[in-house]
């Protein structure tokens, strides 16, 4: 996701989600602070979409549901509300107490990589997701060349990593059975247009 930072006012969880639920506009909530969340570039959305399409109608009829973008994730044991690009959970969702709009047990995410967001996301970010007892595995897609990063939780405080850059290279998730070329993923997504709009400046 894209994020810019708005104020240093902090707000109580109560008061974001008042906000936000009456808020055109999707927010962020990390260490008190509400963050706006710009919109992504047209390649972003593709990366999102590709991956999210063959994700969504690869589960059909299994017991898995696939979200993106817009679904709320409450993450307690560090009080940050996010919307990550991708998620799927296992089985029945579980809401944050209280609600019906944020769920608390994701098994995987996949987050498209910005270049405002790109360490937040490989550090803090998945530091924040691996406290979450459910979730199992993560993806990290990039959009400025064909790469994807993947965590698998192996054991307690134990994670295996690959990583892939080749178009027909097919990447195998581990915490449920989905396949999908690096192609596929990148379909109609022009690189270098990405890298020349979105790219950091000097």
């Amino acid at each position: 996701m894209i994020m810019q930072a708005e104020s240093k006012k902090i707000y109580t969880p109560e008061e974001y989600l008042e906000y936000e639920v009456n808020s055109q506009e999707r927010h962020e909530y990390i260490n008190g602070e509400i963050v706006p969340m710009t919109g992504g570039t047209p390649n972003h959305n593709k990366i999102v979409g590709n991956f999210y399409a063959a994700l969504n109608f690869a589960l059909k009829r299994q017991p898995y549901q696939a979200f993106v973008t817009d679904q709320r994730l409450w993450i307690p044991n560090q009080g940050i509300y996010t919307y990550p690009d991708v998620m799927v959970v296992k089985g029945e969702l579980q809401l944050q107490q209280g609600r019906r709009d944020t769920i608390t047990n994701p098994l995987m995410i996949a987050e498209v990589l910005s270049a405002s967001t790109r360490s937040y996301d490989k550090d803090k970010k998945f530091a924040a997701y691996r406290t979450i007892n459910s979730f199992q595995e993560y993806l990290l897609i990039d959009q400025y060349t064909m790469s994807v990063e993947q965590y698998f939780k192996t054991g307690n405080n134990s994670w295996t990593f690959s990583e892939y850059n080749d178009s027909d290279t097919k990447i195998s998730l581990n915490s449920f059975s989905f396949d999908i070329d690096l192609g596929d993923i990148y379909d109609k997504v022009e690189l270098a247009e990405i890298e020349a709009e979105d790219s950091p400046q000097d």
